[in-house]
């Protein structure tokens, strides 16, 4: 689910109610215009963000501290308020009789007291008496057009800031320099493999390319984008595509190879198939093979490799989760999860969990990258996505790529370049398992 408020219009919804983010629960157009609907995900959370929007263009709704439930009868909340958008500000409008702040309509949406109702009677409209608990006028609220095109609730949840990082990470230019030299001078410990293949799976919208452009962007030392990215309900990302990593403009290619692919999606016969993915791990794809999602590569195609050699098979794959969606994750796209890393543990080949747009699930990271280790939201989503793709947490590693700025950022440079740094660690593990496996064989022969 992608959320219609803004950032800046979260931002200035968060402004009212401290150090806070908003996590989308209930969206109508997806979840249904009705009563039921919207009780069946917001019951029993709190405290939340219920906004409305019409086709005028406006952005209204309410915030309350209370509850939701079917009970039928008034809450009181005291800090309960009605808002709406006048441009990018937010005008608020505070609850003037607090014991009828809130009330509990099994066969409604939101109902805040008799002044505001989005979903009516499990209807796309809205309900709108000013002055009933709640002092605004409705041409400013609503512009009077009290049909809905979307009703929205987020549960609002505080940001906590620990007391010292969880994870120790150094900040300063010459850890940087430090990395990116690591990262060049890397070598397989197999003389038959040149360079590391590392397989980036994920969602639609998660952030494949973003990584690896944002990797290309540190090194290039400018933001770059060579691998499509962007924003869209479908995979962006149509072929099979090999991307090396360049030191500079006219360097030579770093010993990483990132592996792009279409973005996992919770339909049958759309996005990725996983089939096609037990292929590209056996190196059996080939560079800009394109993608077909109601039928994977045959092995008799003429485009298939039928006997690829260590150099062009998968050695650690990265799953890329954004950090803003764990929680919403929807249970088929949870299964084709499950459904490839059984496939990449049969393989034997290491798994890491980059949980990316890090600054966006939480204010304290966007207000200050290095604040990431410091945020104890973050760390509970480290540990959620952990619990849901049954990976350690030792093996999820949170970062920011660059989406929207034009200029590096020191911070963000190091969290992408210890990200990478983590993945090689990983490849060695797979190397290492290699190597046994050859000696066993040698000492038998």
């Amino acid at each position: 689910m992608n959320s219609l408020l803004t950032s800046r219009q979260q931002k200035s919804i968060c402004s009212q109610l401290g150090s806070v983010r908003l996590q989308l629960l209930y969206k109508a157009s997806i979840h249904g215009f009705t009563g039921p609907a919207f009780h069946q995900r917001c019951d029993n959370r709190c405290p939340t963000v219920s906004v409305g929007y019409n086709a005028s263009g406006y952005v209204f709704g309410g915030f309350t501290k209370q509850p939701f439930s079917q009970s039928g009868h008034y809450v009181n909340d005291d800090q309960a308020f009605l808002f709406t958008f006048s441009g990018e500000k937010l005008l608020k409008y505070p609850v003037t009789t607090p014991a009828n702040a809130v009330r509990m309509i099994a066969n409604s949406g939101p109902y805040f007291g008799e002044a505001l109702v989005l979903v009516n009677g499990s209807k796309a409209v809205v309900y709108s008496s000013p002055g009933n608990y709640y002092n605004f006028t409705a041409a400013e609220m609503h512009g009077n057009d009290l049909n809905l095109t979307e009703c929205e609730v987020y549960q609002v949840e505080e940001t906590t800031e620990l007391e010292r990082p969880w994870r120790s990470i150094n900040w300063e230019s010459q850890n940087k320099k430090e990395l990116m030299e690591s990262i060049k001078m890397y070598k397989p410990t197999i003389s038959s493999v040149s360079q590391a293949r590392v397989l980036l799976i994920g969602p639609v919208g998660a952030g494949k390319s973003s990584f690896f452009n944002s990797i290309n962007s540190v090194f290039r030392g400018h933001v770059t984008s060579q691998a499509i990215a962007g924003s869209s309900t479908t995979s962006l990302t149509t072929q099979f595509r090999t991307f090396s990593v360049k030191a500079g403009r006219e360097g030579k290619s770093l010993p990483i190879i990132f592996c792009d692919t279409m973005g996992l999606e919770e339909s049958r016969g759309a996005g990725l198939d996983i089939d096609d993915i037990n292929s590209i791990l056996k190196g059996h794809l080939p560079d800009r093979y394109q993608f077909n999602p109601s039928a994977p590569l045959h092995s008799e195609a003429h485009s298939y490799r039928k006997s690829p050699g260590l150099n062009d098979k998968i050695h650690c794959v990265a799953y890329v989760i954004d950090a803003c969606k764990i929680s919403i994750m929807p249970a088929k796209l949870e299964e084709k999860l499950a459904a490839v890393r059984k496939k990449v543990n049969l393989m034997g080949i290491p798994q890491i969990v980059l949980l990316t747009k890090a600054d966006e699930a939480c204010p304290l990271v966007k207000e200050d990258v290095k604040n990431i280790y410091k945020s104890g939201y973050i760390k509970e989503m480290m540990q959620e996505v952990s619990a849901r793709l049954g990976v350690p947490v030792s093996c999820v590693v949170p970062v920011k790529n660059y989406c929207e700025e034009l200029e590096l950022d020191q911070s963000c440079d190091i969290l992408l370049l210890s990200a990478v740094m983590q993945i090689l660690r990983f490849t060695d593990n797979y190397f290492d398992e290699i190597s046994d496996q050859l000696s066993t064989t040698d000492v038998k022969e």
